[in-house]
């Protein structure tokens, strides 16, 4: 079934606008949001997003480079191209979410278009940096596998679980190793962005602790294992070793932590 257009001039219609824009350039630098909304919204979830055909899509994710390989300026910046397409799937989500859930509370859905607004910041940081590398956003294969799973949430908790506290929460974890990565091979700039990305990133898990919490009446381990859409497990939405410091800072309490970190999956056949 066709997807009603939102009418002009509201945050709704920039939502749709930047999920189906097939234009690198309004990806990379969309228009401000207006102020208006629309009023009785009905539900719209898109089904994957505007890709121009010069990007191609990949059907598996290319191994990340180990912390030798990226002292080759090319590795680096294909590694951050994979982090740019990440941020700019994290922006489109939100925007996807923003429209899924017409029936969430406005604050909410405020929080969701402030959280995209930083991601297509980061997107702008790391272009730049590849752009001081010889390379620009397209140049490599990427893979939306953030869209393959995460509009399976059926609710505005499952994203919160999925997005907020998981792959943002995974982020925390992601960022302050690659910190360390650039900074061991003379990489200043490149860790400073990484840096910056993880302490930008405090408040998005916070949101998302925050509103789980809100539709849930809770902050339960098991609740949140159960909000997030199969296959999702906790085994990706952590990094090795847990930046422990930030996930607190973000209102992770240590006891869901403790749980987050020891999780393994059941053997078969068990």
């Amino acid at each position: 079934m066709e997807i009603p257009i939102p009418p002009e001039g509201t945050a709704e219609r920039w939502a749709y606008d930047y999920v189906t824009s097939e234009a690198l350039e309004h990806k990379l630098a969309p228009p401000p949001v207006p102020a208006g909304w629309e009023e009785d919204a009905p539900a719209r979830r898109i089904e994957r997003p505007g890709r121009p055909s010069t990007l191609e899509i990949a059907k598996r994710a290319h191994k990340s480079p180990g912390p030798d390989a990226i002292r080759d300026p090319a590795r680096r910046a294909q590694l951050v191209h994979t982090f740019l397409h990440h941020e700019l799937q994290a922006a489109e989500l939100m925007a996807w979410a923003l429209l899924a859930f017409p029936e969430a509370p406005r604050a909410f859905k405020k929080g969701l278009l402030q959280i995209a607004g930083d991601e297509i910041r980061h997107m702008a940081m790391y272009a730049r940096y590849m752009e001081g590398l010889g390379h620009a956003f397209g140049e490599f294969p990427v893979r939306d596998w953030f869209w393959e799973r995460v509009p399976r949430s059926k609710s505005p908790a499952h994203f919160a679980a999925v997005m907020g506290m998981g792959l943002e929460g995974g982020n925390l974890d992601h960022t302050a190793r690659f910190a360390g990565r650039f900074r061991a091979i003379g990489d200043e700039e490149g860790a400073r962005i990484q840096e910056i990305v993880c302490a930008e990133e405090v408040p998005h898990v916070r949101f998302g602790l925050h509103w789980f919490r809100r539709f849930t009446e809770g902050l339960d381990f098991e609740a949140w294992r159960a909000h997030l859409p199969e296959p999702l497990s906790p085994m990706v939405m952590r990094g090795s070793p847990l930046n422990r410091e930030d996930r607190i800072r973000a209102g992770f309490p240590e006891v869901f932590l403790q749980e987050l970190d020891k999780w393994a999956p059941e053997p078969r056949g068990s």
